[in-house]
């Protein structure tokens, strides 16, 4: 059975970061999801927010288990026995710093790869970012996240929708 790790700050999960979940589950047999806590950054939502809005939008599919850590992500990948790291790539400068990130990765732990995905073109331009940006002008969400995390964007942060 082969383990992969998906890692990221989820800050919030959106279209794009299901889409690359969904196509890991073609190749692999189990996906972890790693809701990675940053000391360093405040986060937009809390890390319970954010563990809790994936497990909810995943809630359907099977072989997928989602847990918060503190870390290096190669320890995090290695306590859970998953060999493979998943990294969504949406354009050219995402390639730039995600080979950076895999060359580190591999030179702390050489039994760890990491394997590239591309969204459907129509979530390449999603991100956490992105979806924040709309958030603080009160925009909509319905392109860019599921229902119920729009839902809860917009009760958290909105007057009325």
């Amino acid at each position: 059975m082969t383990v992969a790790l998906y890692a990221g700050s989820f800050d919030p999960i959106t279209y794009g970061h299901l889409d690359i979940l969904k196509k890991s589950l073609q190749i692999f047999d189990r996906i972890i999801v790693g809701v990675a806590y940053n000391p360093e950054k405040q986060g937009f939502l809390s890390i319970e927010d954010r563990v809790n809005l994936i497990k909810n939008c995943v809630s359907e599919i099977p072989n997928i288990d989602v847990y918060s850590y503190n870390g290096l992500t190669v320890n995090f990948a290695k306590e859970h026995n998953a060999r493979v790291l998943i990294r969504g790539l949406r354009n050219s400068l995402d390639f730039e710093y995600e080979i950076q990130l895999a060359e580190i990765n591999s030179t702390l732990n050489e039994n760890i790869e990491t394997v590239f995905l591309i969204p459907n073109p129509k979530y390449s331009f999603i991100s956490s970012s992105c979806v924040r940006e709309l958030v603080s002008q009160k925009g909509d969400l319905a392109n860019f996240v599921p229902d119920l995390v729009a839902d809860f964007l917009y009760k958290k942060y909105y007057s009325s929708h």
